[in-house]
């Protein structure tokens, strides 16, 4: 059986999670997540985490298994992905890593340098700095801190200046791409494909999931998490704490959410956009695409 690992992306509202399944079953496979909010336990309707019908149906790994106060960074997550994957493979399966947090799957494939522990007051102190100043200062800042990681970094690429200068301020002990558990250390082919979704259609089912949120219990779900968990900045959260300060009405909640999810799907899309593996396909032609790159055949 290929080793070959498929990378499903696709924007928030693309119908990953639906897609994954059905080609794990067809292709005998188990699930990995790949997603920053759907790791986290109790947080199912405004993370539209994988249904208990379709965990049922496939083995999925990284999912609901974190408490919310509980911070996760992309480091472990590689270290847990390629865990899971390795343990998936060595069974026979094949493994479908699927999410929508592009920086864990560059992280998973080798591509950036992590911190090796989280500073907050760090990374808070860079985010003020960030409002504050436009991308050419970050940009010049890491120039002077770390002028070789500088080079390797486009100067409008906010998020990944960032994250370098989060590295150099903190005495430049990162954890490179070849230092840490990856697809490309292990020695294991991936295909990274990103759901192209037309954005009219993915505007439509995300009014629909928004409607769904609020209809299955989504501002109690917030109410459980509380303000001061980790992953309550998920999208759509702190539109629900607002509510329940009597800060907006029902409507102005609902359109408040599908406005975020509109905005970060199209966050996504962007991302994806930028990194040059990514193979885009509709869903339709995901099942060849996965035979002719990967060599997988159904059951």
């Amino acid at each position: 059986m290929s080793d070959g690992v498929l990378i499903l992306a696709g924007a928030t509202g693309s119908g990953k999670s639906e897609i994954a399944v059905k080609l794990a079953r067809a292709f005998n496979a188990e699930i990995v997540g790949a997603d920053s909010r759907q790791i986290y336990r109790g947080m199912p309707i405004g993370t539209a985490a994988p249904s208990a019908a379709q965990m049922a149906q496939v083995p999925h790994h990284l999912v609901g298994f974190l408490d919310p106060h509980e911070r996760y960074s992309a480091a472990r997550f590689t270290q847990d992905a390629c865990d899971a994957i390795g343990d998936i493979l060595r069974r026979g399966k094949r493994a479908i890593v699927t999410g929508g947090t592009g920086f864990y799957l560059r992280a998973l494939c080798g591509g950036v340098e992590l911190a090796p522990q989280y500073d907050d007051a760090l990374r808070g102190r860079l985010a003020r700095e960030a409002l504050l100043h436009p991308p050419d200062f970050l940009f010049e800042w890491l120039v002077q801190r770390d002028p070789k990681r500088a080079g390797a970094i486009h100067p409008g690429d906010t998020y990944r200046v960032l994250r370098a200068l989060e590295v150099a301020l903190a005495g430049g002990s990162a954890a490179r791409a070849g230092e840490l558990q990856t697809l490309a250390g292990d020695g294991k082919r991936w295909t990274l494909v990103f759901l192209d979704v037309p954005l009219k259609e993915l505007d439509r089912r995300i009014a629909e999931r928004t409607a769904r949120m609020l209809s299955s219990g989504f501002v109690d779900e917030a109410e459980r998490v509380g303000e001061a968990a980790v992953a309550a900045s998920a999208v759509g959260y702190p539109a629900a704490f607002a509510y329940l300060r009597g800060w907006s009405t029902l409507e102005e909640l609902r359109a408040s959410l599908e406005r975020s999810t509109r905005q970060y799907a199209r966050r996504q899309r962007t991302w994806f956009r930028r990194e040059p593996a990514t193979i885009w396909c509709t869903p339709e032609s995901l099942a060849t695409i996965v035979r002719e790159k990967l060599k997988w055949r159904a059951n």
